[in-house]
């Protein structure tokens, strides 16, 4: 393993303020121009070459330094969720803006922390005058957009040896597991308008296929396989007045599966579902609108025991008082909010996890999805997650927003780059084990090649409603 070394004051402080200004302009899906300008500005100062725009993204961006093989690319996101806005350090709900967006994911420590990996990376090239490259690629639109999916299918990511990540939790640990491939898709009705009293009989409800839908697949979820998920949002129920029969209406629905096949059946059923519901309302089904879709993780054991040799060899930083009482004032607050998964890695009495995690899990299927699936289908990758959270918070919450300028969250953030660059630095200097990373990613692969899921036709589109 490669031990990198902490940070001087002055550039934790440059690398922190990096990140609460992404905190502080909080940008979903598609729309991060200051985050995004912010971190090509910042690979510039470092001395990388910065593409802007590219995958045809205005907000995707890259920034590489070196040349030669081996090619290791290291992934950031920097996008926000809506209606997540909260006072930083606050251990109640205190929106900043009152329907405004938040770091209800931590996305602005992540596109921070992966920066400064790949900036340890660089130095060591060129203070040791080796041959390879490092390539930092700016990801938007994590958040309902899957934007590395667009990017993918782009080929942005062509060419990689190997790609590299991290994800802010509430523990240490290396991510070995598989997650859920998925569609979004919206599906909107058009019917016709009519006095609901007066003359009921003469209206078509939007409204009315669009809960027949949903109540369709209800009685699908019975019929499928135990891993897969179906969420949906009614984005649209037809405006406010109920004295009017609703001439439009629309639904986002979220379909999850281990895997892409499996995603691709369901759809086409909630399709024929939707059909039904337009036949029995006498209302018309418009074409679906296909928002995004990714792909399911490809797990590397090789990578990955790289990454946990790293994590055991640089201990996390000492865990501060005051920041243990922070911890313990908002457990209470979501203490009976607490995923199982979660609720079993808890210590009675521990509010801030920092011991690591070791076990390999690369046949468990995480509950979640991710767009790093879709890089994890062109290349060897691998994720690790550190401490930058009170034990047991809840993803996409006011009580994640509020510690995301925490000194733990900065903490975290500097860790995981060390963790990743050293793992960087291993393969750099042990082709070996990127040797046999490759190996394991064509034989878990199985002769089978990656197919973008996201149609060619289709472009990235902001969206505010949801999330992965």
């Amino acid at each position: 393993m490669s031990v990198i070394k902490e940070l001087s004051p002055d550039k934790k402080r440059y690398y922190t303020a990096l990140s609460d200004y992404i905190w502080d302009n909080p940008e979903t899906a598609f729309q991060e121009v200051k985050s995004s300008e912010a971190l090509c500005s910042a690979l510039e100062d470092n001395g990388f070459s910065v593409k802007r725009g590219i995958a045809g993204i205005p907000t995707a961006f890259c920034g590489s330094w070196g040349q030669g093989k081996p090619v290791i690319g290291i992934l950031g996101e920097f996008d926000a969720l809506s209606g997540l806005s909260q006072v930083p350090g606050s251990s109640s709900p205190e929106p900043l803006v009152p329907g405004g967006n938040g770091h209800g994911c931590g996305h602005h420590l992540l596109g921070v922390g992966s920066l400064l990996a790949a900036v340890y990376v660089k130095e060591y090239l060129e203070a040791n005058n080796v041959p390879g490259t490092v390539i930092y690629f700016g990801c938007p639109g994590e958040e309902g957009g899957s934007g590395k999916t667009f990017m993918a299918r782009e080929g942005v990511f062509d060419g990689l040896d190997c790609a590299i990540t991290w994800h802010p939790l509430d523990m240490n640990t290396v991510a070995t597991y598989t997650t859920l491939a998925n569609y979004q898709v919206a599906y909107h009705f058009h019917g016709r308008a009519a006095h609901a009293a007066a003359a009921p009989f003469l209206g078509r409800s939007a409204l009315d296929a669009v809960e027949l839908l949903n109540t369709g697949v209800q009685y699908l979820r019975e019929h499928m396989i135990p891993e897969a998920r179906i969420h949906y949002a009614i984005t649209n129920a037809g405006g406010f007045s109920p004295g009017v029969v609703q001439a439009e209406a629309e639904v986002l629905y979220l379909i999850r599966a281990p895997k892409i096949a499996d995603v691709k059946e369901l759809y086409a059923r909630v399709c024929d579902i939707a059909k039904g519901a337009a036949l029995m309302t006498g209302t018309e089904l418009l074409p679906p609108i296909f928002y995004k879709a990714c792909s399911n993780i490809i797990p590397n054991r090789a990578l990955a025991e790289c990454m946990m040799d790293n994590m055991k060899a640089m201990p996390f930083p000492q865990v501060e008082p005051s920041w243990n009482t922070y911890a313990k004032e908002l457990f209470r607050t979501y203490q009976d909010n607490i995923a199982p998964m979660k609720r079993a890695m808890i210590r009675p009495g521990t509010f801030i996890n920092t011991a690591g995690i070791y076990q390999m899990l690369d046949k468990m299927v995480a509950p979640g999805s991710t767009d790093v699936g879709d890089v994890s289908w062109v290349c060897p990758t691998v994720q690790c997650n550190t401490t930058c959270l009170s034990a047991g918070t809840p993803e996409h919450s006011w009580q994640l927003v509020a510690q995301g300028k925490t000194e733990l969250a900065h903490e975290g953030m500097l860790y995981a780059a060390r963790i990743m660059a050293g793992t960087a630095l291993d393969l750099l200097k042990d082709p070996a084990i990127l040797e046999e990373a490759g190996r394991e990613w064509k034989e878990r692969l199985a002769g089978e090649e990656y197919r973008c899921p996201i149609p060619k036709e289709i472009e990235p589109r902001a969206i505010r409603v949801t999330a992965d």
